[in-house]
């Protein structure tokens, strides 16, 4: 229980924030989750500053159908190059119940 993060440590963000963050192995396992769920995979981002007040920046368009799981890390480093000091997430859009399956911040900035 001591590796669960506590409220005091800022603002949280998303499925996972509590816990400490993921490792690229655990990361990997949650997009390939996100794939074997037959969801779209998706990547926004935004300034830590600004991450409560309006909707994040989509990086490029959803992944419809994205099958690789190296594509997927593969945008999620070109949008860290970009954007080095943003949020960035990732989310799983479920289109068939038109809602997020999974969305988690991969990098904290």
């Amino acid at each position: 229980m001591s590796d669960i993060q506590d409220y005091k440590g800022g603002r949280k963000y998303e499925t996972f924030s509590y816990l400490p963050e993921m490792s690229p192995d655990q990361i990997r396992a949650q997009i390939a989750y996100i794939i074997r769920q037959g969801w779209n995979p998706a990547i926004e981002h935004t300034e830590p500053e600004r991450s409560m007040e309006h909707y994040w920046y989509m990086w490029k368009l959803p992944m419809f159908g994205e099958q690789s799981v190296d594509n997927v890390l593969a945008e999620l480093e070109a949008c860290r190059r970009e954007y080095p000091n943003h949020l960035i997430r990732l989310i799983g859009y479920d289109n068939y119940a038109q809602s997020l399956g999974l969305a988690f911040v991969v990098y904290r900035g």
